[in-house]
C-alpha cells in the first residue's frame, strides 16, 4: 500500500490556487483504497515568513476548515498539524547533517532571493536570508520522508523540493542502509500554477489571491478585478492567454472547457466572461463554502480534529525515529 503526504502552509487563508494544486488533489487522494493519506498543516515553516502570531492560528484554523468542507474525511487519512508531531524536527537535523550545501544553494528559493540581492547592487548576496529559508526544502524532506511517502500531490513550484528529499533519502540509505522510501511528485499539469487577479502566478507574496471561501459577492468583486486586455465585444480573444480562462478550466470539464473556448473566438465581452466564470466557480463551491463557515465558528472542534490526527501521526514517527536514530548510532550504551 502507496503512502501519499502534502502540506500547507499557514501563511494566510486558502485560495483558489491552492484548492485546484494542492486541497483537491488531496481529497482525491484520499478516497483511494490502495493508499495511506497524510495531510498536514505546515506550521514551522511558515516562521520563515516571519508571520504575526496571532495571524498563523487563524491561518491553521481556516486551513484546516477548508481541507474538511472540501472533502477530506478526518476518519478516513491522518490531518495533523506539524508542530504535533516533534520528531519531523528531530529528523529534519539528522538530515541537515547529511545534506550538501551545493543542493541547498540550488533551491530556487535561495537562488531568487540571492538574484534579487544582486540585482539591488548588494555587496552580500546574503543579505536578509535567514537559515530558515536556505534549509526549508530539508525541513520539506523531513515531512516527506518522516512517513515513509510515496507519493507527494504538489503544485509545480514544490516539484523541485520532492525531488531534493528523493536526493536525500537516497544518500541516507546509501550510508546508513534502506531506510527511506524515494518520493515521487505528483502535479496536475493542466491546474498546476494557477494565474492571479494580475496575470501572474496566484500567490500571496504577491497579493493577488482570490481566498477560497470567499462570500458570493465578494467572490464575484474579486473575478471582476482580474486583468484582461482591452478587446472590445465581438472581437476573437485568446483563451489561453486569460487568467480568467484558466480559472474556469481548473473548475471545469473539458466539454465545458471547450464550450467557453468557443465563446472567446466568437468574441464573448470580459464582462460577461467574468459573471460566467463567477457563477460556475460560485456554485461549485456554494456547499463547502456553507460547511467551511460552519467549522471556522467551531475551533475547538476543528483543534480536537487535529490533535487526534497528531496522535495517529505519532503511531507512526515514534518508533520510526528510533529505528533512525539507532542507524546513525544514536542509541543506549547497554
Amino acid at each position: 500500500m502507496k503512502t501519499v503526504l502534502t502540506g500547507i502552509t499557514t501563511t494566510g487563508a486558502p485560495h483558489i490556487g491552492n484548492y485546484v494544486g494542492a486541497i483537491r488533489p488531496a481529497v482525491v487522494s484520499s478516497k483511494r483504497r490502495d493508499a495511506r493519506s497524510y495531510f498536514f498543516l505546515a506550521d514551522y515553516h511558515s516562521l520563515i515568513k516571519g508571520i504575526d502570531p496571532e495571524q498563523m492560528g487563524r491561518s491553521t484554523l481556516e486551513i484546516a476548515a477548508s481541507w474538511i468542507a472540501a472533502g477530506l474525511d478526518p476518519d478516513n487519512v491522518v490531518l495533523y498539524r506539524q508542530s504535533d508531531v516533534p520528531e519531523i524536527l528531530e529528523l529534519s537535523w539528522i538530515l541537515t547533517c547529511m545534506t550538501a550545501k551545493g543542493l541547498m544553494n540550488r533551491a530556487h528559493a535561495y537562488k531568487a532571493a540571492v538574484a534579487t540581492n544582486e540585482a539591488a547592487a548588494n555587496n552580500d548576496p546574503d543579505k536578509g536570508i535567514t537559515m530558515g529559508l536556505y534549509c526549508y526544502p530539508i525541513l520539506m524532506a523531513a515531512d516527506i520522508l518522516m512517513f515513509n511517502a510515496n507519493e507527494v500531490p504538489v503544485g509545480q513550484d514544490q516539484k523541485q523540493h520532492v525531488e531534493m528529499a528523493r536526493d536525500i533519502a537516497a544518500r541516507f540509505n546509501h550510508h546508513f542502509g534502506e531506510t527511506f522510501a524515494l518520493p515521487e511528485a505528483v502535479i496536475e499539469e493542466d491546474s498546476a500554477v494557477l494565474p492571479g487577479l494580475d496575470g501572474r502566478k496566484m500567490s500571496k507574496s504577491y497579493g493577488n489571491t482570490i481566498p477560497l471561501f470567499l462570500p458570493a459577492k465578494q467572490l464575484r468583486k474579486a473575478i471582476m478585478k482580474i486583468k484582461t486586455n482591452s478587446l472590445e465585444p465581438g472581437e476573437p480573444k485568446n483563451a489561453e492567454q486569460c487568467s480568467v480562462f484558466a480559472i474556469y478550466r481548473a473548475f471545469a470539464t473539458p466539454e465545458e472547457t471547450a464550450q467557453l473556448r468557443k465563446r472567446y473566438a466568437e468574441g464573448i465581452g470580459w464582462g460577461d466572461a467574468k459573471q460566467f466564470v463567477f457563477e460556475y466557480v460560485n456554485a461549485h463551491l456554494s456547499v463547502a463554502r456553507q460547511e467551511y463557515e460552519r467549522l471556522i465558528a467551531e475551533p475547538a472542534h476543528v483543534e480536537s480534529i487535529l490533535r487526534a490526527g497528531g496522535q495517529r501521526a505519532r503511531e507512526f514517527s515514534v518508533p520510526f525515529i528510533a529505528e533512525i536514530r539507532d542507524r546513525v548510532g544514536v542509541r543506549p550504551l547497554a
